[in-house]
């Protein structure tokens, strides 16, 4: 057992050495040139031993969500993979962003000149109002600033940083010291090819795979290519996946909402792709799904968690990974069943439920709990 004195030393030394090399991080950005694929031999390589720590759209517990430095301390804190939602511009150009509009997380309101860019469109049965990066080119989108979602976390960042492109993503990634996977999602794939319109006909996947190959992203999961580059697509709309598995043999991750909700691009509800039919017809594209933390255990009406579903199980009978979203330390997030311990959350999760990565806003204290529990 590790004393309390020697765990508190060990969390202070890589305290301080996170800080230090976020620093030099900051110092040395923005490196958006991508390494010759003989400068990525030599590398420590991504570690497979134990769950992955997937960076929720980089360090966003911290740092502006989907920003260069929030990919940067995800890296400095431990990630295994970086994760981020990748949409497009008015001009066809892919960039890092979550939402479909720009009105939470930049700045956009208090750009005069762009006043009159306020349009409501309708996604996914619903009408949405605001200003839609997809009216927006690359440049415009470059003169924004990134704010924090929420305004429980550090506001210290607003204004600072800005939007990135997808292939600035991938540059940092490869331009880390050790290998670090990228985890893009195909965002809104039905609402991007509907607004977004690119030569020949191509489609909003067939511009996301080229990026990925370009850049040198390929191979089955735990393939030599793919240690040397890991990747995870993962998507909501189970037919993108399908034909992006025409593309790429790159492993693929389908998402799970909550089970009532109908998905983008069919007229099936996730319960109803959560079925076994349809996770063994699925596992012939994907490797893994990507279900919301409560589809897998449901809370009660107090915050405590009734019984799993056997949702991990049958996934894991299909030999499909289980990557559940999202692990927040704040309390609003935590079930009581965890007494606002984020460290118990990651041991039900990891050690009795079995999952096989996390998605967290705080790649840092996943990290920090893997290496007090697991050590590689």
């Amino acid at each position: 057992m590790i004393s309390s004195s020697s765990f508190c030393a060990f969390l202070l030394t890589l305290l301080i050495v996170s800080a230090l090399s976020y620093a030099t991080a900051i110092r040395r950005y923005p490196y958006f040139s991508v390494p010759d694929v003989d400068d990525l031999q030599g590398r420590q390589p991504i570690q497979t031993q134990r769950a992955f720590n997937i960076a929720h759209r980089g360090s966003n517990g911290e740092i502006p969500e989907a920003t260069a430095e929030a990919f940067l301390r995800a890296i400095d804190e431990g990630a295994d993979f970086i994760e981020t939602d990748i949409t497009a511009t008015k001009d066809g150009r892919l960039i890092c962003f979550h939402d479909l509009i720009l009105d939470d997380t930049t700045d956009v309101a208090d750009h005069a000149e762009f006043q009159d860019r306020i349009h409501t469109y309708e996604d996914e049965g619903k009408n949405v109002t605001g200003y839609f990066a997809v009216d927006f080119t690359l440049d415009e989108l470059k003169t924004l600033r990134a704010r924090q979602r929420f305004m429980f976390r550090d506001q210290s960042f607003n204004g600072k940083f800005q939007i990135i492109t997808f292939e600035e993503f991938i540059s940092i990634a490869l331009n880390a010291t050790r290998v670090v996977g990228i985890y893009p999602e195909i965002k809104s794939p039905v609402f991007i090819n509907q607004h977004v319109k690119w030569p020949d006909g191509k489609r909003h996947e067939d511009i996301f795979v080229e990026t990925l190959l370009k850049n040198g992203y390929k191979g089955t999961y735990l393939s030599d290519e793919w240690r040397r580059q890991p990747l995870f697509i993962q998507s909501f709309a189970p037919t993108s996946l399908i034909y992006s598995s025409s593309l790429t043999n790159s492993p693929l991750i389908l998402l799970i909402d909550d089970l009532t909700m109908p998905t983008q691009d069919t007229n099936q509800t996730y319960a109803e792709i959560t079925s076994d039919e349809y996770l063994q017809y699925i596992s012939k594209f994907v490797v893994g799904i990507g279900p919301a933390k409560d589809t897998i255990v449901p809370p009660d009406a107090n915050n405590y968690l009734k019984l799993p579903t056997d949702l991990v199980p049958r996934a894991h009978a299909h030999n499909l990974q289980v990557h559940p979203y999202t692990f927040r330390n704040e309390y609003g997030y935590l079930h009581y069943d965890f007494h606002q311990d984020p460290f118990q959350e990651y041991i039900y999760w990891i050690h009795t439920i079995c999952v096989d990565g996390l998605f967290t806003d705080f790649t840092g204290s996943l990290h920090l709990y893997q290496e007090w529990t697991s050590p590689l």
